[in-house]
């Protein structure tokens, strides 16, 4: 029956699936609302809780603070746990690549290295000493270097002088200053440029020992290596003797001791507080600051140094401005001057003496520095006088002894502008010096000085040499021809002796150039250097012994081992004693009568040839005594024309100076003669006399035993230093306009 039941019936038990989903419910909210609608439909429940409140049968509940705010706190502090873990963890990443990279960097330069055991100290590179034949320096090729200095032998305040301006912290650092490269850094920066350094002087030693000079990043991570190399290997005395010794100061002068030498002419061990902070200042920018070039710019340097001694308490402020108050700056210059000629011709042949050198060497010679300088000072001098005025603008001189050491040489007038040497590189026609070759080959044919032959007109395959004046002086002696230097006689004459004889004759007496053998060889159109044509003049001054050139004597290390001694020569006689005399007799004649008439040593007989080429291209005298053989040269480089200089002008009043100089205080010797036949009595009474008939004997002609006869009748018959003859004669030889 229907009355037995209870209300609300029987519930069963619900197991799994459908248990689960008996309490599940969904509201108007959690519905999809249709599409007409905005939002969803409120719930009634919370509908008729919204009208309670408005009617006020219910307080309003007090709202609770969102929990939003707790929240971002606790998010932002769980964000910066998170950025700072994350930044510890990438700066030990990176840090830890740092590292590895440094490490690789490192490894790379080092590969780069010489392995460091077998880096060793280098040996200085070697140099050349040369000194005169009194022992005194005339100049010096190589890097200078000076003798290594103990740091114990210098004044103190020599090394405290670097120490203060270079590297103050010399004796605190590794090698490597870290504060003074940060030190540098912000100086550059302030300063907007590179105006202070960090290197040490390790840093600067190890630069100078194994480094270029090359501004590069890998060159500087090496200096870096090698200067904590070099900490570890040697002690801070012994790297700061090693910097003093090997540093450069400018002008080629490596070391305190080179330095000192070089600008003061004293030795490092007795240089002032002042000259110190001068050797100081110099690393900084040796070339431009060098006292030698730049003396305000190295005393301003070296008062910036004498204030950080006395800053870093080296010195005291009182020095210190006692040095900067009294200077004593004695610049010295060493090596200056044509004596460089020399220099450079002794580095030419020094291989040949001794092949390659590997330490350094003092070289003897046999230069004269008293000649040199005279010889320098002629050449200047008359340069100077007289460019302008005859269009001259270089010359040369070489001065040898008989047995042809020389001593003087000049190779331009001025080294520091030219460095060619013309008196040994250059090679110029010789015009008529060369004409005694000529006349050496006729006597040996035979002839004599008093052989007559004819000055007239002259024709070969076509070609009419002619006198500059056209004039003749129709028949002459051989000593007449060769001493007015008539071309028309000496083109006969080795044509007659033949131009292959005349070229061995002069190769025999010691012309080395290649000769043509042709019909203008008698008016020296071949080529030749200075100093062979001065050789070749030699056997007539010695009595007719071949010569070679030389200079060097002695070739020591400075230690004092023998490397080359020069031996005497194989006597070599190229021209018999009795020819020798007739030319000398000749040769007297220009001097005397000829076309060197103003050449004159007083009381020492004298002999030579005077030579103008083509166009008065080059002039030239050769002249000789017992006591030295001297040649002069005067041109132009580029082979243009001078205004009639001849070679009885300049050349001779340049060859004159010299000599008189050269021979104040030697005995007189004489030439040699004839021995027992053709002598100068013969000369004197073949020769002849230029000057006027009426004209006195002069002292000459009375020594010489007898009068001169008068010249020939023809009166308008000019010598070659007054009318240039051979200059004439070249340009009809070459097709020269005048």
């Amino acid at each position: 029956m229907a009355w037995g039941k209870k209300k609300g019936g029987r519930k069963e038990p619900l197991f799994g699936l459908p248990a689960a989903l008996a309490d599940l419910r969904l509201t108007a909210a959690d519905r999809i609302p249709n599409a007409g609608d905005d939002k969803p439909k409120k719930s009634a429940k919370a509908s008729t809780k919204r009208k309670a409140g408005d009617s006020g049968d219910e307080p309003p509940r007090e709202r609770k603070a969102p929990a939003g705010r707790s929240g971002a706190k606790r998010r932002s502090k769980s964000r910066f746990g998170v950025g700072l873990g994350r930044l510890v963890y990438w700066g030990a990443v990176l840090s830890l690549w740092g590292v590895i990279a440094v490490i690789g960097v490192v490894i790379y330069v080092g590969a780069h290295l010489p392995p460091i055991q077998s880096l060793e100290i280098p040996k200085r590179p070697p140099t050349i000493q040369i000194v005169g034949i009194d022992g005194s320096m005339l100049a010096q090729r190589g890097e200078m270097a000076g003798a290594n200095v103990a740091l114990k032998d210098l004044p103190p305040y020599l090394p405290k002088a670097f120490i203060a301006i270079e590297d103050r912290r010399f004796y605190s650092h590794f090698g490597i200053d870290p504060i003074g490269i940060l030190r540098a850094l912000v100086t550059n920066v302030l300063h907007r440029g590179v105006s202070q350094g960090g290197s040490t002087l390790t840093q600067q030693l190890a630069k100078n020992l194994f480094l270029t000079q090359e501004r590069t990043m890998q060159r500087k991570l090496q200096e870096a290596e090698l200067a904590i190399w070099l900490e570890r290997k040697h002690s801070k005395n012994e790297i700061l003797e090693l910097y003093l010794n090997r540093v450069y100061f400018g002008s080629g002068a490596y070391g305190v001791e080179a330095a000192a030498q070089k600008y003061f002419g004293k030795s490092a061990k007795n240089v002032t507080i002042a000259e110190a902070a001068m050797l100081a200042g110099l690393v900084k920018s040796p070339s431009r600051l060098a006292p030698n070039r730049n003396p305000e710019g190295a005393e301003a340097r070296a008062q910036v140094v004498l204030a950080a001694m006395a800053d870093a308490k080296f010195i005291t402020e009182a020095q210190a401005q006692a040095s900067i108050g009294h200077p004593s700056y004695n610049v010295k210059p060493v090596g200056a001057g044509t004596v460089n000629y020399v220099a450079d011709w002794i580095g030419e042949v020094l291989d040949d003496l001794v092949g390659q050198i590997d330490e350094s060497i003092k070289v003897e010679t046999t230069i004269d520095p008293k000649l040199q300088s005279v010889a320098e000072a002629a050449i200047i001098d008359e340069l100077a006088a007289k460019s302008v005025k005859f269009n001259v603008s270089q010359g040369a001189l070489v001065a040898m002894t008989p047995d042809g050491a020389v001593r003087a040489m000049v190779g331009g007038r001025n080294y520091s502008e030219s460095q060619y040497n013309r008196a040994v590189t250059a090679k110029r026609q010789p015009g008529s010096s060369f004409k005694p070759f000529v006349y050496l080959t006729a006597l040996e044919q035979g002839l004599t000085p008093d052989t007559v032959r004819q000055d007239a007109p002259i024709e070969v395959k076509g070609w009419k040499p002619e006198n500059y004046t056209h004039e003749y002086f129709g028949a002459v002696t051989l000593t007449q021809a060769l001493a007015m230097s008539l071309n028309t006689v000496a083109i006969r004459l080795g044509l007659e002796v033949g131009p292959k004889n005349v070229v061995r004759t002069a190769h025999r007496l010691g012309i080395s150039s290649k000769l043509e053998p042709n019909a203008s060889i008698a008016l020296g159109t071949s080529e030749v250097s200075m100093v062979e044509l001065v050789g070749a003049y030699a056997p007539f001054a010695n009595g007719g012994v071949a010569v070679t050139p030389h200079v060097v004597t002695r070739i020591r290390t400075l230690s004092g081992k023998l490397l080359y001694m020069r031996q005497p020569e194989e006597r070599n006689q190229v021209i018999d004693p009795r020819y020798v005399g007739m030319m000398n007799a000749m040769m007297r004649e220009t001097l005397i009568s000829g076309t060197a008439r103003k050449a004159e040593i007083p009381g020492w007989p004298a002999a030579g040839k005077t030579g103008t080429s083509q166009d008065y291209r080059d002039a030239w005298f050769i002249g000789y005594t017992a006591n030295l053989v001297t040649g002069v040269w005067l041109g132009n480089d580029d082979n243009s024309p001078t205004k009639k200089a001849t070679g009885g002008g300049l050349p001779v009043e340049v060859w004159s100076r010299f000599m008189k100089t050269a021979h104040e205080g030697v005995p007189i010797a004489n030439l040699p003669s004839s021995p027992g036949g053709w002598g100068l009595s013969n000369l004197a009474q073949a020769a002849w006399q230029v000057s006027p008939p009426t004209a006195a004997p002069g002292p000459a002609a009375a020594s010489a035993g007898g009068y001169r006869p008068p010249p020939p009748t023809r009166t308008n018959v000019r010598p070659e230093a007054a009318a240039g003859l051979d200059g004439w004669l070249m340009d009809r030889l070459f097709g020269g306009n005048r």
